[in-house]
């Protein structure tokens, strides 16, 4: 099997590749070749859940390009990033690392073998089972249950160039723990992601959309609701997941191209793209 048409086999790539090129996005909004748009309810699995032109965000890509300070070099920036994921999650430390590979690695190295190779459990799938170590969606409450070890966050961060960290409580040694040091980040790199983190911080307070023809809706379709993120469980297969994602398509939403990715409801909608995803979510 030559090596795209092992690319192509998978379902996800198949969808996404099958999506009119998109030439700009701008808020919650992708608009793409011909002159439509759609409504992002993708979000890069939660990278662009606050949208996807911050402007106080690219003020402080621009400033930081400005100075050259694309090398991963120690950095100031440093601090503040570690000082803004401890607004977002109080009395905890973390480790940083550059890409999902090096969050793997670390992951590997710190005794976490399946979670190193497997998807990491999702809260905004399933119900709030939070296991010893887990994914971390903004807008939802972190529900610890009992657990035989300390808890593990992977929280997905507001931007889509954001590196990966791994939060635990400021107690622990992470030295004992296991993981390696963080990885050395481009100052640039740094600074648009602690924007992002600022920013979230501010959006957490406002709270969320209201959408009461979305909330009629779920009632009666097959999808469920935690918070802003949307999941029909396991009642859709491959293949009636495709055809979903090809309606909304067509009535102008982009839905996750992996069937075990949420939906996620962005931060506005008009009252006609409401009444829309309205009527597309009550299918049976």
């Amino acid at each position: 099997m030559k090596r795209d048409e092992f690319r192509i086999s998978d379902p996800a790539t198949l969808r996404l590749r099958q999506v009119p090129p998109v030439l700009r996005a701008r808020g919650f909004y992708l608009y793409i070749q011909g002159g439509r748009r759609l409504v992002d309810l993708w979000q890069y699995g939660g990278a662009a859940v606050l949208g996807h032109t911050p402007r106080s965000l690219l003020r402080e890509l621009k400033n930081s390009a400005e100075r050259g300070l694309f090398t991963p070099f120690p950095h100031p920036l440093e601090n503040r990033f570690t000082k803004a994921l401890s607004r977002l999650f109080p009395g905890t430390s973390c480790r940083v690392y550059a890409d999902e590979a090096s969050l793997r690695r670390a992951l590997a190295i710190a005794g976490f073998a399946d979670a190193a190779q497997d998807p990491f459990p999702d809260p905004g799938v399933r119900a709030p089972l939070w296991e010893t170590l887990s994914l971390w969606r903004p807008f939802l409450p972190i529900e610890k249950v009992e657990t035989p070890g300390p808890l593990f966050l992977i929280p997905v961060l507001p931007w889509v160039l954001a590196p990966k960290a791994v939060i635990f409580d400021q107690t622990l040694d992470s030295h004992a723990l296991g993981f390696p040091p963080s990885d050395f980040l481009s100052p640039v790199l740094l600074a648009g992601t602690t924007r992002a983190v600022e920013d979230l911080c501010l959006w957490l307070q406002r709270g969320q959309g209201n959408f009461p023809l979305i909330r009629r809706a779920l009632s009666e379709g097959i999808w469920r609701q935690r918070g802003i993120y949307l999941h029909h469980g396991e009642a859709l297969d491959e293949e009636a997941y495709t055809e979903r994602f090809f309606r909304f398509l067509a009535e102008g939403f982009l839905l996750p191209p992996g069937k075990e990715e949420p939906l996620i409801l962005p931060g506005s909608l008009s009252k006609g793209e409401e009444a829309r995803l309205a009527a597309l979510l009550q299918l049976p």
